[in-house]
C-alpha cells in the first residue's frame, strides 16, 4: 500500500520543544516512572549548588529545590524556560546548550539532566561539559528514554504549524555509550537503573473507524492491536537512570 505512506519532518529540538512546551507537563508517563527513583537518589545527595541542565519546564528544578539544593536551570528553549520560571519562582534560569553551559568551572555539586540526552548526537561532549562545571566529588544524575525504546520508535511527535506531522530529532545511545562517555569524562558510575513499566491490561482494541491519524505511529498501531503491542514490549525497559560521580 504505497499510497499509505506518510511524510514526517525531522524537527530540531529547539523548534520541537517550542511546539511541545504547551502540553509537555501532562500527562507524561515518563515522569511517573522516573520520579520515585530520582527522589531516592537526589534525596541522598547532600544539599549544595545544583544545576538542572536542559531543565525544560523546571520539573527537576522544583524537585531539587524541595530537597534543599540551591539550584539554577539551563535550557536552549525560551518557551520551556518561561514555563520553568513559573514553576520554580525565585530560581535562576539561563539560556544555553548542553555542550556549552553558561556556568564556570568547578562551581556546582550536582548536575541533573532529564529527557534531553537522546536529542544530542554524541554523549561525550555533554558528559565532559558536566564534568567541567562539577567540583571534585560532585554528582551527575541522568534520566532518559531507554535505548531499546528509541529503537522501537518512541520519538517525540509534534504537529507543525501547517498541521503536518514531525518528530523531534532523536538518537539512540546504548548503555555502553553512556558508560564510556562517563568514564572518559572522569565520572565513575554509582548506580544504573533500567526502568520497566508495570504490566497494563489496557483498553480493548479500537474500532477501525476510530483509528488514526496514521501519522502518529506507533501509537495508532498500539490502538489497533493492543494485545500484540503489550506482548512485544512486555518486560522491556522504557527509561534509564544513571548516577555518576566525579573523582
Amino acid at each position: 500500500m504505497a499510497d499509505a505512506a506518510v511524510d514526517v519532518a525531522r524537527v530540531d529540538p529547539v523548534a520541537g520543544y517550542r511546539i511541545w512546551s504547551a502540553t509537555y507537563d501532562g500527562p507524561n508517563a515518563a515522569f511517573d516512572l522516573d520520579e520515585p527513583i530520582l527522589h531516592e537518589i537526589l534525596g541522598a545527595i547532600p544539599a549544595g549548588e545544583a544545576l538542572d541542565a536542559a531543565c525544560g519546564t523546571g520539573r527537576l528544578t522544583a524537585l531539587l529545590a524541595g530537597h534543599g539544593h540551591r539550584v539554577r536551570g539551563v535550557d536552549s528553549s525560551p518557551e520551556m524556560l518561561a514555563l520553568a520560571r513559573k514553576k520554580a519562582p525565585g530560581r535562576e534560569f539561563l539560556p544555553g546548550d548542553l555542550d556549552r553551559l553558561p556556568v564556570a568551572d568547578d562551581t556546582v555539586d550536582l548536575v541533573t539532566c532529564s529527557l534531553a540526552l537522546t536529542h544530542v548526537p554524541a554523549l561525550g561532549p555533554v558528559l565532559a561539559e558536566f564534568a567541567r562545571v562539577l567540583r571534585p566529588g560532585g554528582h551527575v544524575v541522568l534520566s532518559d528514554i531507554h535505548p531499546d525504546s528509541v529503537a522501537r520508535g518512541v520519538v517525540p511527535p509534534v504537529r507543525l504549524p501547517d498541521g503536518s506531522p514531525g518528530r523531534v530529532t532523536t538518537y539512540r545511545h546504548g548503555i555502553g555509550d553512556y558508560l564510556r562517555a562517563a568514564l572518559a569524562a572522569g565520572l565513575r558510575p554509582r548506580r544504573c537503573e533500567e526502568l520497566t513499566p508495570e504490566p497494563d491490561d489496557g483498553p480493548p482494541p479500537a474500532p477501525a473507524e476510530a483509528l488514526g491519524p496514521w501519522d502518529v505511529w506507533p501509537w495508532v498501531l498500539t490502538d489497533l492491536a493492543p494485545e500484540a503491542a503489550r506482548a512485544a514490549s512486555a518486560g522491556l525497559s522504557s527509561m534509564v537512570i544513571w548516577h555518576v560521580q566525579a573523582d
